[in-house]
């Protein structure tokens, strides 16, 4: 059976604040412990009021210090804002806590919008155009012997795996080069997605970490017991996506019924370009909705996000994502 994972966008949700976001994540992944999935990730967002993981490693170590044999990590750190010196320390960090169980994914996008980005790394010259070169440093500060004078403590030995994320053919080329797993964000990003993995497989070369390509794929699956229900549960997540691109985030709303069919002609086509990579409705329906997904992209891995506005609801989904897993 393919390996199923979590994305959890720790959604804020109107009437909610970050307290009871981080109390749903943590049930969230117990659940999804106990249901089979591989990883439990979390991303980097500043300044986005409905997301409230903008300290990822500090969240990723409450998941795993709950937990106790789901991998657990970043999907991804947004290394442009960052050290490559203090994410090392971080992971180190967690590794040793956690041994065998973190995971580093990492993008070269802010994350936020340019002025909070500014923000972050006001005093700082880089962009992210010194991606591929923050990694290689952020990899031999954790390498068994760094060729650094500068030592990464903890750091060095560290066993984190490092991913790149990406939704271009940028990331792609670069985890081919580095002979990296590769993590594509089809689950918002989605129209190159055939070109990257076509790009990251005949380019791929093995290295120490991975002796052949591994793709894993973002993918947004809204299930519930009807159709119906899930289409409505879906709302939530269409009405934060058009929001978010039209410039006005906020928190998660509550569903709205025929929300999509009443959307303007723009609203809707870029609904449309997003849902390309998402399976909406009963476990019958979720079911040939992922089965379509894997036999068009030869996956490796899913990365299931399910971005729903009522706890409980989401849980649900995500049971029956994991219940016809094992009927593909």
């Amino acid at each position: 059976m393919i390996p199923f994972s979590v994305l959890d966008l720790a959604p804020i949700t109107e009437g909610g604040d970050a307290a009871q976001s981080f109390r749903n994540t943590l049930d969230l992944a117990q659940h999804a412990e106990r249901w089979g999935f591989n990883r439990y990730w979390l991303a980097e967002h500043h300044g986005m009021p409905g997301i409230a993981s903008a300290a990822t490693a500090i969240l990723i170590g409450h998941v795993a210090g709950g937990t106790k044999t789901i991998r657990v990590g970043a999907g991804g750190i947004m290394l442009p804002n960052h050290s490559p010196l203090v994410i090392a320390e971080q992971f180190a960090t967690l590794e040793a806590l956690y041994p065998g169980r973190i995971d580093l994914g990492l993008g070269r996008a802010p994350g936020s919008d340019q002025a909070t980005a500014r923000a972050l790394r006001r005093n700082l010259t880089s962009d992210a155009d010194e991606f591929p070169r923050d990694v290689v440093e952020l990899m031999d500060f954790m390498s068994d012997q760094p060729r650094q004078h500068i030592r990464a403590v903890p750091g060095a030995g560290a066993k984190v795996p490092v991913w790149i994320l990406g939704s271009s053919l940028f990331g792609a080329q670069l985890a081919a080069m580095l002979g990296l797993p590769y993590a594509f964000a089809s689950h918002f990003a989605p129209q190159q997605l055939m070109q990257a993995i076509e790009v990251y497989r005949e380019g791929f070369k093995p290295s120490a970490q991975l002796a052949k390509p591994y793709v894993m794929l973002g993918f947004n699956v809204f299930a519930a017991d009807t159709d119906e229900e899930a289409q409505l549960r879906a709302t939530s997540m269409q009405q934060s996506f058009v929001n978010l691109r039209s410039g006005r985030p906020g928190r998660l709303p509550p569903p709205l019924p025929g929300y999509r069919e009443n959307a303007g002609s723009a609203e809707r086509a870029l609904l449309d370009s997003v849902l390309s990579c998402a399976t909406i409705g009963s476990p019958g329906t979720v079911r040939e909705g992922l089965r379509a997904f894997i036999e068009r992209t030869g996956a490796d891995e899913l990365m299931i996000t399910s971005n729903m506005f009522d706890h409980q609801a989401r849980l649900h989904s995500y049971e029956i994502a994991a219940q016809v897993r094992t009927q593909l």
